[in-house]
């Protein structure tokens, strides 16, 4: 905490330390003095009195002595533990079998007979957090409670836990001397230990479950990639075979003026069509036969992937005890009770507590819907804006005299530039909005906010990073006329797809979207974390007295820059799945570059744990909580997107169907998907062609309809084969594999057995000498 700043906060704080003292904590203060103000610290300690006491209240897990000799055997994990991507590690957590706390038993847990590391470091910051969370320092039906409260009213500037001993430890140290922060430094956060597995066990003992999830979910995320990944980029190499020996390509190349297009504006010339030649056969390297087997199996891949998430996630839970958790009931955010206008006594407790109509929250959460409806709007707008805009720069790079293809490669390169910078200028507007959206929705505990704000910032994202790329994918094209009947926006003509379609546009657009938000990302916390802490540690040295001793503990952590949260970790890898999902058809390298990436994020979240964040107090879960569902709705969203973009947007089935009638060979295919333009404008004007079916009089022909059915039985065919493996894949797999299930009920036997027979003696060794005799 920082020097007082009037005398209500000072009041508050020592109110707060009372209560502190009064529930047996152990409290010592020490002071940093500077030339602007007085930073005291106060450190807290629990007795192991207070410790038992609420490691019994919070259901905490501590391992079984009887069970610990047989269960070492047989709950020995061998999941990633062999090979060169497995690295042993010392001070491994022992395999015990964990159960509830319970002080009348405690001769029956393992280490009992010593107190001081009987409970771990992070069991006893996360005792100090209970406590600390629902201290008393006021009224208790106004919520004043909790350190939480205290921090956003400024009475505290920090609440942390200490970091283990430096991170940046001599060599010499022998192994098992390291501590877990050391072991974390030197096996983990390396850039050269990138092909490693992660050492999870040792994050979750150190950091807690919630961000031992994270991490566990973003390594086998990446694992996964690596043959999705690998099979993109032998299809893309597979495209340079087709596009080498693909006959519409040898048709356009060399056809020199026989095809001559139609003006792409009024005052723009006809062109021929070999002038595209590049950019045509560049497309066949993204929209060929390959590309259907992509789409397909990546909408299995995604599907099989969060299947066997599940799994894993169930065997993280069973090898860190919490595969059975529930969270206790979660205490008031101190917004909510700071803000709530009512009170109303609560039915288990009898105590009045702060109160919020369901109601009310329910008209706020309707008004905030019309301003993320309003965002949405917003993001449509830019999004017009940018199709204005690279209509303008088309015609007039055209006007210039450049060739069609050099000009529709511009416009399109430059638009998709100014789409990213406005993506994320609207992303972070947005995220600030949707911050106080939630916070005037008044949720009443930390759970419910963050899953509404995740929600809103999802919706948000999604429309944001993937209205532009569905642009491409779905409409742009579609609704063009013909000439002497062409439909326009704003007095420009639309934009059209060049001749081998929007697939290589939508490419571009999502590499430049994707790898360009990855790098920027990348840079961003690579710089902004050290910017930050160089600050801090700067305003403060500057200030500080010479010859002042830097080495205190909580003043080196208070150095550090505070812990932020997993959510934006998590929304950037979100993201990034949907991008190679939803649209993976159109790019098959953005496997890759999902998976290069992630080998540099882990290591860059890695070293920001390690090195850069304050101790965050460890929390438990089960799961990487509202993400699965969000992954599940893209999932069902990627699977209906690829059958979408290899309908209607790839020339896949064109191809096939002029193929089929005519012999399986595609000879003359260009000519078929070139339409002549209309006896009514040829009068007028240059005879020429346009891309399109349609007859003379400029009416849609009979093929077009054909290909219309055909694209829509292949929507229903791919869609329902992929669902229908999903769901055989579903029943086939248990989300708890069959060995966890055996086991864990095995090992809540051996504890009951083990609790029971502990019991019986004890009872027995009570009784009298003679009886015992007898």
């Amino acid at each position: 905490m920082q020097g007082a700043v009037d005398e209500t906060s000072e009041d508050l704080r020592t109110t707060f330390f009372d209560c502190l003292r009064k529930n047996g904590l152990n409290m010592e203060e020490h002071c940093l003095q500077t030339k602007d103000q007085t930073i005291h610290f106060m450190l807290l300690s629990a007795p192991w009195a207070v410790l038992c006491y609420y490691a019994e209240e919070m259901s905490m897990k501590v391992p079984l002595k009887a069970c610990f000799d047989k269960l070492r055997a047989r709950r020995h994990d061998k999941i990633m533990e062999s090979g060169l991507l497995y690295e042993s590690l010392p001070r491994r957590p022992p395999e015990t079998f964990n159960c509830n706390f319970k002080v009348r038993k405690l001769k029956s847990f393992l280490g009992s007979e010593n107190q001081d590391t009987f409970f771990t470091n992070t069991q006893r910051h996360q005792i100090l957090y209970e406590i600390l969370a629902n201290a008393l320092y006021g009224s208790r039906h106004q919520g004043e409670v909790g350190v939480e409260r205290l921090l956003n009213e400024n009475v505290f500037v920090a609440a942390y836990p200490l970091h283990d001993e430096e991170s940046t430890n001599a060599p010499e140290t022998p192994e098992d001397r390291l501590t877990h922060r050391q072991i974390l430094a030197k096996y983990w956060a390396p850039w050269l230990k990138w092909y490693k597995y992660q050492p999870l066990n040792h994050i979750r003992k150190y950091f807690g479950e919630k961000i031992a999830f994270y991490f566990a979910w973003l390594g086998f995320y990446t694992t996964w990639l690596l043959p999705a990944a690998v099979i993109g980029t032998l299809i893309f190499v597979f495209g340079f075979y087709v596009a080498s020996r693909d006959i519409p390509v040898m048709e356009v190349c060399q056809s020199g003026d026989l095809y001559s297009m139609c003006p792409v504006c009024k005052v723009c010339p006809t062109w021929n069509l070999s002038s595209i030649c590049a950019i045509y056969k560049a497309g066949i390297l993204f929209d060929n036969a390959g590309t259907l087997l992509f789409s397909f199996f990546m909408s299995v891949w995604s599907v099989t992937f969060l299947e066997y998430w599940k799994r894993y996630n169930a065997t993280l839970s069973y090898r860190w005890d919490c595969l059975d958790f529930t969270e206790i009931e979660e205490p008031a955010r101190p917004e909510f009770t700071a803000m709530a206008p009512l009170t109303i006594q609560n039915p288990i407790t009898g105590q009045n507590e702060p109160y919020f109509p369901k109601t009310w929250r329910l008209q706020r959460i309707f008004a905030g819907s019309m301003v993320i409806m309003l965002m949405i709007a917003v993001v449509i707008i830019f999004l017009i804006s940018v199709i204005l805009y690279r209509i303008i720069i088309f015609l007039l790079v055209v006007k210039s005299g450049m060739i069609y293809s050099s000009a529709s490669l511009i416009a399109s390169i430059t638009g998709s530039m100014i789409s990213l910078i406005i993506t994320l200028m609207l992303s972070k507007v947005y995220v600030s909005l949707a911050r106080f959206l939630t916070r005037w929705e008044l949720h009443r505990t930390q759970t419910a906010y963050e899953d509404a704000f995740t929600f809103k910032v999802f919706i948000f994202e999604f429309v944001n990073y993937y209205a532009t790329p569905i642009y491409i994918a779905f409409i742009k094209g579609r609704f063009l006329g013909y000439p002497g009947n062409e439909i326009t926006i704003a007095g420009y003509r639309n934009e059209n797809c060049k001749p081998g379609g929007c697939l290589i546009e939508l490419a571009q657009q999502m590499l430049i979207i994707m790898v360009g938000k990855q790098i920027l990302n990348n840079i961003k916390e690579i710089l902004f974390p050290k910017l930050e802490h160089f600050w801090h540690n700067f305003t403060l040295r500057s200030n500080e007295d010479q010859g002042h001793d830097q080495n205190k503990p909580w003043e080196r952590d208070y150095r550090l820059i505070p812990y932020k949260g997993l959510f934006d970790e998590y929304l950037e890898m979100v993201i990034q799945f949907g991008f190679i999902t939803i649209f993976v058809a159109a790019c098959p390298l953005a496997p890759l570059f999902a998976l290069l990436n992630n080998w540099i994020e882990v290591r860059l979240d890695a070293k920001k744990f390690v090195y850069e964040y304050r101790r965050p107090v460890a929390q438990r879960a089960q799961d990487i909580g509202v993400w699965t569902a969000i992954l599940e709705a893209i999932t069902s969203i990627a699977v209906i997107g690829n059958a979408f973009l290899v309908a209607f947007t790839s020339d896949i089935l064109p191809r096939a169907y002029y193929q089929y009638y005519n012999n399986g060979n595609l000879t003359g295919y260009i000519n078929f998907s070139l339409a002549q333009a209309p006896e009514v404008y040829v009068r007028k004007n240059t005879p020429c062609r346009y891309q399109g079916m349609r007859d003379s009089e400029g009416n849609l022909s009979f093929d077009f309809w054909v290909i219309m059915v055909m694209r829509l039985a292949f929507i229903i065919l791919f869609e329902h084969v992929v669902f229908f493996l999903g769901r055989m894949i579903d029943f086939l797999v248990p989300d708890v594999p069959e060995s966890v299930d055996i086991k864990l009920r095995r090992e809540r036997f051996l504890a009951k057995q083990a609790l029971a027979e502990n019991e019986f003696l004890t009872e027995t060794w009570q009784m009298s000498p003679q009886m015992v005799n007898k």
